[in-house]
């Protein structure tokens, strides 16, 4: 029983692999599970879909492996569902993470003073219960994916039913108090939300309950939300080491340690200050997180919209067919611009087009874009932390566009670090849970093991300023949207 099994619930898939006690990651499976878009701006989930696949993916690797000495969960963090504490039903589709159909709420509230975003969980669960428990009578439990997952892996309803999360994920909702231990009062009276529906938060790192409903009841070891779970599997636990992740979105977070960062909501560069984990009794550390909301959807925008290109893989080739002296830029802004200038109304912009632009200057000023926003995550993280990043470790499906990651390097001009791990968050969750076992004396040991694939050094100019001047050109597209702070 040397094994653990881990389950990741990402955007646009459910995986599964086990974790061996030597620290390998094997037997991992994947099932294809997207949101929805039912109108603009609107992003929703299949809470029974995701459950399903998840289940069905676990019990095929304990199926491979015999059996499991646990379970670690990591999720894509503030997607929002509401069920039936009785039934378990779901009362409405998921709310997604990327989902803006708060904003009106965002702006009421800030004039209430109550500075929350449309990708915080507060806003899309009061959402959800206005429109089926506007008097808030019904007997309900909201989750994000972690807490749904661990209840349908429980499998019991009612008042015994496994209901919980971890700090990480509790840090992403916006109802959490500042340290992220419990919910803030003062906050849910605003969103008009019983705190009898939340879930219990507790350490990413510890026991939570029992899969019943998997093979030998393992226990549920570990909980993480992906972008902390990245953070753990890339062994970032010393103030300034920090991580990106390149999937759909793009995400950089950086340890910062046991003391969180003064600012409560933005911090002055743009990024939001989170719990990095908690093991077991042992004080929570925090991080910065920077975020961009299109990385590798802009890709898939090429190749699904466009037409450009006939697979994501195919930019990287194409890209590096493009002149040397075009001076082509996209500012990849499909859903707004995050940190650090937080825009929800910028819109995507190609900049320097001319006759003489082609498919592979086209597809080269995307890859540059993402990885100059990549650079504008490393220098809000710096600012807002005060502390450098001497390299930054990479992983996602990005990290495999070679392209891309000497854009990168040139954009921080700094070596990146490319993790043997494409998905650090599946291994991070289970690192997580080993802890918790005891294979593995703590997060010093971990840092200890780790190298990553390659390290890629900068080659060539980082051009920031000329990336500025066309990430300027893309603000304010839609005013109303632009108006939103938080």
């Amino acid at each position: 029983m040397n094994e653990i099994l881990v389950i990741d619930v990402g955007t646009s898939s459910v995986r599964a692999g086990a974790l061996n006690q030597e620290g390998s990651l094997h037997d991992v499976i994947s099932v294809p599970t997207l949101p929805s878009t039912p109108s603009p701006g609107l992003v929703e989930v299949d809470g029974d879909l995701i459950a399903k696949n998840a289940i069905e993916l676990a019990n095929k690797v304990i199926e491979s492996v015999g059996s499991v000495s646990g379970v670690a969960i990591t999720n894509q963090r503030s997607t929002s569902l509401v069920w039936d504490r009785n039934t378990g039903e779901l009362v409405a589709p998921g709310i997604g993470w990327q989902d803006l159909r708060t904003v009106i709420t965002c702006i009421m509230l800030q004039e209430q003073g109550l500075r929350l975003s449309p990708s915080h969980s507060g806003p899309k669960l009061q959402s959800i219960l206005d429109d089926f428990d506007k008097e808030r009578v019904k007997e309900l439990c909201f989750g994000t994916i972690d807490t749904w997952i661990a209840w349908k892996l429980n499998g019991q309803l009612g008042d015994q039913a496994l209901h919980v999360t971890d700090v990480t994920n509790a840090s992403a909702t916006g109802m959490a108090t500042s340290d992220f231990s419990k919910w803030d009062q003062d906050v849910l009276a605003a969103l008009n939300i019983e705190a009898s529906i939340l879930p219990e938060i507790k350490s990413s790192s510890d026991f939570m309950g029992e899969a019943r409903v998997l093979k030998g009841s393992p226990p549920i070891i570990a909980i993480a939300g992906d972008q902390q779970a990245s953070l753990v599997g890339q062994a970032c636990n010393k103030p300034g080491l920090a991580k990106a992740t390149f999937g759909t979105g793009g995400m950089l977070d950086q340890f910062v340690g046991p003391i969180r960062p003064e600012f409560m909501d933005l911090g002055p560069n743009g990024t939001t200050s989170f719990a990095a984990y908690k093991l077991g009794s042992s004080p929570t550390a925090y991080e910065v997180e920077a975020l961009m909301l299109s990385a590798g959807s802009a890709v898939e925008w090429l190749r699904d919209d466009l037409g450009i290109i006939s697979s994501s893989e195919e930019s990287d080739e194409l890209a590096s067919q493009s002149a040397d002296n075009s001076d082509v830029w996209f500012v990849p802004a499909l859903l707004g611009l995050g940190t650090p200038v937080w825009d929800f109304g910028a819109r995507g912009t190609f900049v320097g087009i001319t006759r003489g632009t082609g498919r592979a200057e086209l597809v080269r000023g995307v890859l540059e874009g993402i990885a100059q926003r990549g650079a504008d995550m490393v220098e809000a993280a710096e600012g807002d932390s005060q502390l450098s990043i001497p390299s930054l470790r990479i992983d996602g499906g990005m990290s495999a566009n070679k392209t891309f990651v000497q854009a990168l390097a040139n954009a921080c001009q700094r070596p990146v670090e490319v993790s043997k791990e494409r998905e650090a968050t599946t291994i991070g969750a289970a690192f997580l849970g080993a802890i918790h076992l005891g294979w593995y004396g703590g997060m010093d040991e971990i840092s200890s093991n780790w190298s990553p694939k390659e390290v890629i050094e900068p080659n060539a100019p980082s051009r920031r300023e000329r990336w500025l001047e066309a990430r300027s050109k893309s603000l304010k597209t839609i005013p109303e949207l632009s108006a939103i702070t938080f």
